[in-house]
């Protein structure tokens, strides 16, 4: 067990944890982030962002998500790779201060006065028949993870909002022909990323429809579709299919201490505190409508400065 006890251990390698980091190093505070192994940030995943300040050329998302991660280290934050399985916690001897112990698969366990909760949310899965036996099989969450193997084939991506819109045109670079497949009859997506698909000719669209079943031999091969307002399926012949159909929130080692929404978002007020004192949230694992970088980066600033206030009033 690492016997440091830590003014503020953060949870999630993402923006919101980073810049979190980057707040409580500088006010002197001694900082863990536990960067998950298994769960990537999903700024890590994007290919270019053309939407977040300063970078008027666009960035890609891991160049900008190392930079900031190399700004928290750079501070002092002590960063590590681990898998957090629970957070506990304990009041010291006197009964009148908390100490919170966090424990990893590996069997670690680490100690803070406070915690940030900054570990985002993973892409949601369809749950229709051969998802998961083609999933790496042409099934794929992430097209800049996979993209690159479709060149000059036909692809598929699921979804209408700013992310499956961002990655139908990241596929388009690659394959032959990208079909959006979208239950509605509109997206959701900025504008400007729908006026950047409609005039993409490499890109078409199957409105109002959703898939039942991926079809394949050894890889995935055909999709079944049904449209929602005819009733009508057809198959469409594919090479991959990349879903993009929101998010789930990674909170299942925190759901049993602080409070949730229906959807498993943790709930905080304006100053990301949660319902239990000494804990804070920030970023897309927390409920707020907008999901952006900006707003990531924003939240986990206003996280680490209720954290300071926090250990200013509660010091152990």
């Amino acid at each position: 067990m690492d016997e440091k006890l830590y003014d503020v251990v953060i949870i999630g390698g993402g923006p919101a944890g980073y810049t979190s980091a980057i707040y409580s190093s500088r006010a002197l505070l001694n900082v863990l982030v536990i960067e998950s192994y298994i769960l990537l940030s999903q700024l890590s995943l994007t290919d270019a962002i053309e939407n977040y300040p300063g970078y008027k050329d666009g960035i890609n998302g891991l160049e900008l998500l190392t930079n900031v991660k190399d700004q928290a280290e750079k501070f002092g934050a002590k960063i590590i790779q681990a898998n957090v399985s629970s957070v506990l916690e304990e009041k010291n001897k006197s009964n009148t201060k908390t100490i919170f112990e966090i424990h990893t698969d590996d069997n670690q366990i680490f100690k803070g006065k406070s915690v940030i909760i900054a570990t985002g949310a993973k892409a949601r899965k369809l749950g229709v028949p051969g998802e998961q036996e083609y999933t790496a099989k042409g099934v794929s969450y992430c097209a800049i993870c996979d993209g690159p193997f479709f060149r000059n084939k036909h692809v598929a991506v699921v979804g209408g909002g700013d992310t499956a819109i961002q990655e139908a045109l990241f596929l388009s670079k690659f394959a032959a022909k990208v079909t959006v497949i979208h239950r509605r009859d509109k997206l959701r997506a900025q504008k400007i990323l729908q006026q950047k698909a409609f005039n993409n000719e490499k890109i078409n669209f199957i409105w109002n429809s959703k898939i039942e079943q991926i079809i394949g031999e050894n890889s995935v091969k055909k999709l079944n579709i049904k449209n929602i307002e005819t009733n009508q399926k057809k198959y469409l012949d594919i090479d991959g299919l990349f879903i993009f159909i929101g998010f789930t929130p990674n909170t299942q080692y925190i759901a049993d201490l602080v409070q949730s929404n229906a959807e498993g978002y943790i709930e905080t007020d304006e100053y990301m505190h949660t319902d239990v004192k000494g804990v804070f949230a920030a970023g897309d694992v927390r409920a707020n409508t907008y999901r952006q970088i900006a707003i990531a980066v924003g939240d986990g600033a206003k996280a680490a400065l209720s954290c300071e206030k926090y250990l200013e009033h509660e010091l152990i």
